[in-house]
């Protein structure tokens, strides 16, 4: 018996694509893939009556959420946010927690992208991943969501790079002349893109880069302690610590602490998210705020819009802004 399956494999696309392209909802698909669909089901025999297109192309009104965790304080709002909008229109989110393992990102997609959803958001800031890969290369809807892939995929991001330029060269205009920066794991590509935006800030204010002012420690929170109280003992000329995260700028505050340093009258500190306890800290923390819940809610809007057939027709990344939040670390 001739099936979606076989017309898939015949295709070299994936059954949801083959679903979609017999679905009667307007989901936009390339025409050269749903020509080429269309041309391995006539060479199968493969003619769905209106049940079967009904059955196999009907939205399940079901969208894929990942994030990497939920104790991270930026990701709650972003699911707020996608949450609040979806729910309005009749849509539910089946939440996944991805832990930033290629390997759970993996199983979920594949348990999920034949007919339990009708798209994802992914909330994931892996450099690399196949999956990701194959459901745009099989124009499965998807959002991404502070990452970007390439201009082939939708998505919500803020600029990394100028957010950090932005951040350092606050510092630098408050006089600060030796900045040290706390990175997250090298395979989280939004820490490069924080990294070049600091090496540029302090190459255009006419200072040396120096590497021994990198603080990438990938050995957990104890281990990121260590390293920061390792480098303020042996470099007394420190005179600001930009960190890329808010949990990392709290560790470094914390060894600033430790070793009898005043924040900011010996040493600044700049975070970044503004997630909510940076209001609670002693000093309160000077940070770079992203707007999260507004990530979620337009990304729950674009895929709303893809699945309905609405909205550009090709991939667009909208790029929100962000804004540095002066507190009591910096000044």
């Amino acid at each position: 018996m001739i099936n979606m399956k076989k017309v898939a494999k015949k295709a070299n696309v994936s059954i949801s694509t083959v679903s979609r392209v017999f679905s009667n909802k307007k989901y936009y698909i390339k025409e050269s893939t749903r020509e080429k669909v269309l041309a391995a089901a006539k060479e199968l025999g493969y003619f769905p009556n209106g049940f079967t297109a009904g059955i196999h192309g009907a939205a399940t009104h079901n969208i894929a959420l990942f994030v990497p965790s939920i104790s991270n304080e930026m990701f709650p709002p972003i699911i707020k946010g996608a949450e609040d909008f979806l729910r309005k229109k009749g849509y539910n989110i089946i939440l996944c927690i991805i832990n930033d393992d290629l390997e759970i990102e993996k199983y979920y997609v594949n348990k999920l992208c034949n007919g339990i959803v009708d798209g994802f958001i992914i909330c994931s800031m892996l450099s690399k991943s196949d999956s990701i890969r194959k459901l745009i290369k099989e124009e499965f809807p998807v959002v991404l969501v502070a990452r970007y892939y390439n201009d082939n995929c939708n998505a919500v991001i803020i600029d990394n790079f100028q957010a950090s330029y932005d951040a350092v060269n606050y510092l630098l205009r408050t006089g600060k002349k030796r900045i040290a920066v706390v990175l997250g794991p090298k395979e989280l590509n939004v820490y490069g893109q924080r990294l070049e935006g600091y090496k540029e800030a302090i190459k255009n204010a006419g200072i040396e880069f120096d590497e021994k002012l990198i603080i990438n420690v990938t050995s957990g929170d104890n281990g990121l302690y260590q390293g920061i109280t390792e480098l303020l003992k042996r470099d007394s000329q420190i005179d600001a610590i930009f960190a890329t995260n808010d949990h990392k700028a709290i560790i470094t505050m914390k060894a600033i602490h430790d070793l009898g340093l005043k924040i900011p009258d010996d040493i600044s500190v700049l975070g970044f998210d503004n997630i909510k306890v940076s209001t609670m800290l002693n000093p309160p923390l000077s940070t770079v705020s992203q707007p999260f819940y507004e990530m979620g809610k337009l990304a729950a809007t674009k895929i709303y819009n893809i699945i309905n057939g609405q909205g550009p027709k090709e991939p667009v990344v909208d790029v929100l802004n962000t804004e540095i939040i002066i507190r009591k670390t910096t000044i």
